[in-house]
């Protein structure tokens, strides 16, 4: 059985019909897609945090309905950027990891929190950079070359990219929390190398939760719930941590 197409097919088969705003926006000079999501029952007054969703290879901004649907309906601001490239498979789009790609990506995050900010009231020191994949790669790849934009960063099955000053910043880089979630029985990216980039943040010094779940190179219905309670664990320990100081 292919574990992908497994939960691909659970997304349409659990989520319920929602309100994507969808749309083509300017983006230094060319047009690039998103998608954007609004919580159920949006209340205006509340400043709510922000997912920013890179999608994984051969799908594109509309992955962002099917995962908010086992993330949260309603505690969340998410928008989507289409990755920087057509997937290699001919079918949907990618995330390269060239400097030209990378500037790229960047501009569309850039781009992305500017649209949610626009149209819903987001907390500006909530944004999380998410991705799966190859989305996470980028998410990690942005986020440590930008930790002070962040608040944190959720890979989904994404290795550390490779190349370039990924610490550069390090005492920015360690005030930023880490979620890596992966599939215990990965292909893509196996327990030896997960190991492998776990030494790194440590020595690093970085703050990193690992979460491991049975299954293979995916995005389940329990990583997806997790991702809901890490943020808001990361949200209360931050509050507490305002009120003492």
């Amino acid at each position: 059985m292919d574990r992908s197409h497994t939960a691909v097919d659970l997304f349409e088969q659990v989520a319920p019909p929602q309100q994507v705003d969808t749309g083509v926006f300017s983006a230094a000079g060319r047009d690039s897609s998103h998608a954007l999501f609004a919580p159920l029952h949006y209340e205006p007054g509340y400043a709510y945090p922000l997912i920013v969703w890179l999608h994984g290879p051969g799908d594109d901004e509309r992955q962002l309905l099917r995962m908010m649907s086992l993330v949260s309906m309603r505690n969340y601001v998410a928008v989507a950027p289409r990755g920087t490239a057509p997937a290699e498979t001919g079918v949907g789009y990618t995330w390269r990891q060239t400097e030209a790609h990378i500037a790229g990506a960047e501009q569309r995050i850039t781009d992305s929190i500017a649209i949610a900010r626009a149209k819903y009231h987001v907390a500006p020191h909530r944004v999380f950079l998410a991705g799966f994949d190859v989305g996470g790669t980028m998410a990690y790849r942005i986020a440590l070359q930008y930790p002070d934009r962040f608040a944190g960063v959720i890979s989904l099955g994404g290795p550390l990219p490779e190349g370039g000053h990924l610490f550069g910043r390090l005492n920015e880089i360690r005030r930023l929390s880490v979620l890596l979630a992966v599939g215990r029985d990965s292909h893509r990216y196996p327990a030896e190398q997960v190991c492998e980039h776990l030494r790194l943040f440590h020595t690093a010094g970085l703050s990193i939760t690992l979460r491991q779940y049975p299954c293979g190179h995916e995005l389940s219905p329990q990583m997806l719930a997790d991702v809901d309670r890490w943020i808001i664990e990361h949200i209360t320990s931050a509050e507490k941590t305002e009120v003492g100081s």
